[in-house]
């Protein structure tokens, strides 16, 4: 698979080779200065041993500079407790006999006040931590430690926030609840944030940047819609390939509980109306199973979502006899998935002018 190159904001330069008990990992990346990078991939993929090669708590050769900030070199390395970052990990690790509050003033209290770009009650309320300030970790959900452990981290003013599967840890119930926390940290935070994770949901939920790796090395990296959309792409939404488009509700109609998100500023997909208020950014993900392609318009059938589009390639798909293809929609790419009987039948080529049929869209929450 070819890395999609991209140009980007540098926030996180690095050039990174290390070798971990016969596991060699191979990394050269050029990421966001701001939003959520995810960086996802299978167990024993690398994910977490790039991480820890960023923190510096594994040994790596090299070049790192994170924010225009050389971290590693030739001439050297900063270590651990110099390089200006929060880590969270899978569990929480607070400690048992503070509070809430003591643990969280713990974090502050190891930063400057002339260096503090956090506030103690910003970092409060973007967790949702008022009501449980005096309470005991023992007292906590696992969901609530968590969001604790976010904000102690938060508080130390870190230039790069690096996550460790801080969800996985975590039954269902608490993953619901912690991650519109998460989805608030990523609207307010000005600093690079590094996501580890196996989940393709919380990467389509989470993700702005997109990282997958394999075997220790990278095999793909670029701005989440467009890396989703790749033909090769391993990341399977709901275990089937699709793509996560950015909108704005821009209209409601309660009679028939819809509402009209629109993306790329003209076109627009209906989709189940959650109560989300017009103007709201939402996201969206559509699966390749749901898009059908037609040659002309047909305004007469049960499917209401039509967009014009151009065919930019096709592939074979896993399955014999499926094609796989990746079509143009105003700035987005859409993936559809469709019979090699279809395919000839429409003489689709490369630069065909068609129409998406969206079956459904659901809105990721």
């Amino acid at each position: 698979m070819q890395v999609e190159k991209q140009t980007v904001l540098s926030g996180i330069r690095l050039n990174l080779n290390a070798e971990v008990g016969g596991f060699a990992l191979r990394a050269e990346l050029d990421l966001p200065a701001t939003g959520i990078t995810a960086i996802f991939g299978h167990s024993g993929s690398g994910k977490t041993t790039l991480l820890r090669c960023i923190a510096g708590l594994q040994s790596a050769k090299g070049e790192l500079s994170v924010r225009g900030q050389s971290w590693q070199s030739g001439r050297g390395s900063l270590p651990v407790h110099k390089r200006p970052l929060a880590y969270v990990f899978q569990e929480a690790s607070l400690f048992p006999h503070l509070s809430v509050r003591k643990n969280l003033e713990y974090g502050y209290s190891r930063i400057g006040e002339s260096e503090r770009r956090i506030g103690f009650d910003e970092a409060v309320e973007w967790l949702g931590l008022s009501a449980l300030l005096e309470r005991m970790p023992g007292k906590l959900s696992g969901g609530e430690r968590q969001r604790v452990a976010i904000a102690r981290a938060l508080l130390t003013s870190p230039e790069v926030l690096l996550m460790d599967e801080p969800l996985s840890a975590l039954d269902y119930r608490s993953k619901q609840e912690i991650l519109p926390y998460l989805e608030r940290l990523h609207q307010k935070l000005s600093i690079p944030v590094l996501y580890v994770t196996h989940s393709a949901d919380e990467v389509a939920r989470l993700a702005d940047y997109l990282v997958v790796m394999e075997k220790g090395g990278v095999v793909a990296a670029g701005e989440l819609k467009d890396t989703l959309a790749q033909l090769d792409q391993p990341v399977r939404l709901n275990d089937e390939m699709g793509v996560v488009l950015e909108s704005v509700v821009v209209e409601r109609d309660s009679h028939w509980q819809l509402a009209l998100a629109r993306f790329d500023g003209e076109y627009g997909l209906w989709v189940p109306d959650q109560g989300i208020e017009v103007g709201s950014a939402v996201r969206l993900r559509v699966l390749a199973s749901d898009v059908s392609l037609a040659r002309q318009r047909y305004e007469d059938q049960s499917t209401q979502n039509l967009l014009p589009a151009v065919v930019l390639e096709f592939t074979e798909d896993q399955a014999p006899g499926v094609m796989l293809v990746r079509l143009q929609v105003g700035d987005t790419a859409f993936l559809s998935k469709i019979t090699a009987r279809s395919l000839a039948h429409l003489q689709l080529q490369r630069g065909s002018e068609v129409w998406l049929q969206v079956k459904s869209v659901a809105v990721i929450e």
